[in-house]
Order: structure tokens, then C-alpha cells, then sequence
């Protein structure tokens, strides 16, 4: 069977990162360290001799600043997808951590419980958020078969990728971490998807932050 293979990226960090504050598709722009992380992250690739056949990238700014560093050092141009977003959070977008049980504190209790059918006044329920990342996955997957893809995104983007590949519920609670500008690997052998190496960070200089958007 042919295996086609995704390296996944989540974009480095933003301001709201730091703050741990919702961004969903809040358009953020890296922050100084997240545009040092992107840069690392693209020289790892380089120092590893990676092949790739293509690079896709969301079409946030946080997303498509990180696809940047590895546009320049490796003269491709990202191919940008609305549907690589991350998800939509409603009126919890902009509230911080800390903010939200205060302030929206039933829908925030309704996303810690992992309701798959609560869309946040506006947002995107985990159901139609599952729905959005399967398909642009085998979207892009049909359209590269045996291939290798860089892709870019965002932590809970990535972390619903996860839960795809190794068939995790979408009801349990997370078990991985998406650390900015960590290099994420799930490949598809035709039949079927699996996680083959995760959250790797060893080319960053310091420790990166875990997501918060879940």
C-alpha cells in the first residue's frame, strides 16, 4: 500500500499564547519569540534534509507567518486553507482562561465537559469542528497520495488531527499536548491513519507553550 505522510506544525507563539487567552479565529500575529520558533523550527527541518512534495498552510496570519520561515529557507510557496483553521470558539474568542468561567461560566462548564454539540453563540460545535478537519485531511490526502506534507496550523487543529489518526472519542479528554512549532507526524497507508511520532520540540531553545483553544 502508499503511504502518504503529514508532518504537522502547530504556528509559534502570540501574545494571546502568553496570555492564555481564546484565539479561535481571532487573526493574532506571532510575537517576537513565535517568529524566533518559526525560524527554528524551519532550520530543523532544513538540518534533517527533509524531503517534502508540498506545503499547506491555514489562512491566519499566526499560521501563515510560521509557513513563511519555511518558505524561505526552502523556496516553496505555502498553499493556504480556510479549512486548516482553528476551531471557531463563538464569544469565547478574546476571553482569557481565567476570564471565561467568570463571565460565560455555563458555556464555559459546557466545554470542559466536552458537549460535542455546543457552538459557543457563533462558534463551531466539536462535532462540525471533527467534520471540518476529516475532510480537508483527505482532501488533502487524495490529492497527494504517497506523498509528503508539511502542514501548518493551529493546537486544536492538530490535536483533532490527533484524535482522528489514533481513533481517539472525541468525548474524552485530551492526551496529548500541541506545543507552539512543534513537528507532529500521522501518515495514511491507504486504508487507514496512524500517529507515527508527536509533540517533538528538541529544535526549539526553550520550552514552548501547550494550547489552550480545546
Amino acid at each position: 500500500m502508499t503511504t502518504t505522510r503529514f508532518c504537522l506544525i502547530r504556528h509559534g507563539e502570540t501574545d494571546w499564547n502568553v496570555e492564555r487567552r481564546l484565539q479561535g479565529h481571532t487573526d493574532i500575529e506571532l510575537n517576537g519569540r513565535g517568529l524566533a520558533q518559526a525560524a527554528q523550527m524551519a532550520r530543523a527541518l532544513k538540518a534533517i534534509h527533509l524531503e517534502f512534495d508540498v506545503l499547506y498552510s491555514s489562512d491566519l496570519e499566526r499560521a501563515a507567518r510560521t509557513a513563511a520561515a519555511v518558505e524561505k529557507l526552502f523556496g516553496v510557496s505555502a498553499i493556504t486553507h480556510k479549512a486548516l483553521r482553528e476551531r471557531h470558539l463563538g464569544v469565547l474568542q478574546g476571553l482569557t482562561v481565567d476570564e471565561a468561567p467568570q463571565l460565560k461560566p455555563e458555556l464555559w462548564a459546557s466545554h470542559l465537559s466536552r458537549d460535542l454539540a455546543q457552538e459557543f453563540d457563533g462558534g463551531e460545535s466539536i462535532l462540525q469542528f471533527a467534520k471540518r478537519i476529516e475532510n480537508v485531511l483527505e482532501e488533502i490526502r487524495q490529492q497527494h497520495i504517497g506523498k509528503t506534507i508539511l502542514l501548518v496550523s493551529h493546537g486544536g487543529a492538530l490535536e483533532m488531527m490527533y484524535r482522528l489518526a489514533s481513533k481517539q472519542a472525541l468525548e474524552s479528554e485530551r492526551v496529548v499536548t500541541v506545543a507552539n512549532a512543534s513537528l507532529n507526524w500521522i501518515s495514511h497507508d491507504g486504508a487507514t491513519w496512524k500517529v507515527d511520532r508527536w509533540a517533538d520540540t528538541r529544535h526549539l531553545d526553550e520550552m514552548a507553550l501547550d494550547n489552550v483553544d480545546l
